[in-house]
Order: structure tokens, then C-alpha cells, then sequence
């Protein structure tokens, strides 16, 4: 780990629980099941750990993305929740490189951000029209800070929508370097966006796809 560099972890919950997926931020290209093409990060350099996290905001799918069939994409909510467990795999990144996986996840768009104003305020919001434009603080591991990203809207203010046969099982391929095929199932069912668009039996057949 170079000492020049600053690091820190970015907690994902969507598709970037999928490592492959996620490297095509790092990297550039286009991850499997997807039509869009990522740019990638200035520093292609690969995470320098990895690990599973519990995050404790309230998971759920809404809005239509282009690149995933026109269909729902994962958000959390704005307000934290102990009995909500929205699993999350962290990654240990640069700050430049955090700071271009969310230039990246919102179109492109330029912004400035000051992590540290997000650790003081436990989150900030940068872009108030961009699906991820709001940087929320998630604590300490190691000595590094942990943050994630979601919709700058409250939860109620939209409808949830159906996410893509192609992006759950991105979602569940992540999910299964960690947790068992049952576990996940119980996991994803009574998110809202799943439970009542996928039946137990067509989640399972995703699962063990």
C-alpha cells in the first residue's frame, strides 16, 4: 500500500457487491448483464482489502436504469434503522478512486466534495437531482472511514420497481462469496422492490442460477 496515498472503504450494496462489477469502475468496461460502459477510475489500481459489512439503512429497488433493462437499481434510505441489515461488501480505495466510482455512478457529473465535512454532518448532500448524489459516513474499520452513496430523496417520495433478472443475479453473485444460497433468500424477499414482483420460487430459481 503506497504511504502517499490516502485510503478509505466504499460500502456497496447494489451491484458492486459483485467484484467483477465493480472493478469495471476501477478498470473501465462493461459488466456482465449491463449495456453501459463505465469510463473507470484515473488510478486503475485494484482494492487493497475487502470484506463483508452490515449496513444499517433500509434496502430497497426504484427508478428505471437504462443499463439494467429499464428496471429498478438499489438505493438505501436516508434514515438509519438498527433493525434494518442491508448487506454491504467494503472496499479499500483512494479517496480519488471513491471520489470517481461516484462521479461515475452519477452520469459523469463533476462535483466537489470534502469527506471530512461528510464524517463531521454523518452525510452530505452534493447533487440534488442525481440518483446517488447524497455521501453518507458509515464509521471506522482499520483506522479508515467507511462511506456509501444513495438518492438524496426520502423513500416514501418514490415508487419501488422491479429490479432486472440480470441485475439481481449481479446483486446474488456478490452476495454469494459470503452467505449461503438460503440465507441470501431470506435476505432479498421482503425487500421492497422483490417482495411482491418476484415469487420465493423465481428468487430461488435466480439464486441458484
Amino acid at each position: 500500500m503506497s504511504n502517499s496515498k490516502q485510503y478509505v472503504w466504499y460500502a456497496s450494496y447494489g451491484s458492486n457487491l459483485n467484484k467483477d462489477r465493480f472493478l469495471c469502475y476501477i478498470k473501465g468496461g462493461s459488466p456482465f448483464g449491463s449495456t453501459r460502459i463505465e469510463t473507470g477510475c484515473k488510478d486503475s489500481s485494484l482494492p487493497v482489502a475487502e470484506s463483508p459489512f452490515i449496513i444499517n439503512y433500509p434496502l430497497y429497488f426504484a427508478k428505471k436504469a437504462a443499463g439494467w433493462q429499464d428496471q429498478g437499481v438499489a438505493f438505501i434510505g436516508l434514515k438509519q434503522a438498527p433493525d434494518s441489515l442491508t448487506y454491504s461488501k467494503k472496499y479499500l480505495i483512494t479517496i480519488d478512486q471513491f471520489l470517481d466510482v461516484v462521479k461515475q455512478e452519477n452520469s459523469g457529473l463533476a462535483f466537489d466534495m470534502d469527506l471530512n465535512e461528510v464524517k463531521e454532518k454523518g452525510s452530505k448532500l452534493f447533487r440534488q437531482n442525481a440518483w446517488y448524489g447524497n455521501i453518507i459516513f458509515l464509521g471506522e474499520d482499520n483506522g479508515y472511514p467507511i462511506f456509501t452513496f444513495t438518492a438524496p430523496w426520502d423513500r416514501s417520495s418514490v415508487d419501488v420497481k422491479k429490479p432486472s433478472p440480470n441485475y439481481l443475479a449481479t446483486i446474488i453473485k456478490g452476495l454469494k462469496t459470503d452467505y449461503p444460497n438460503e440465507e441470501i433468500l431470506d435476505y432479498l424477499q421482503k425487500k421492497p422492490g422483490i417482495k411482491g414482483f418476484y415469487t420465493d420460487d423465481e428468487l430461488a430459481s435466480v439464486i441458484s442460477g
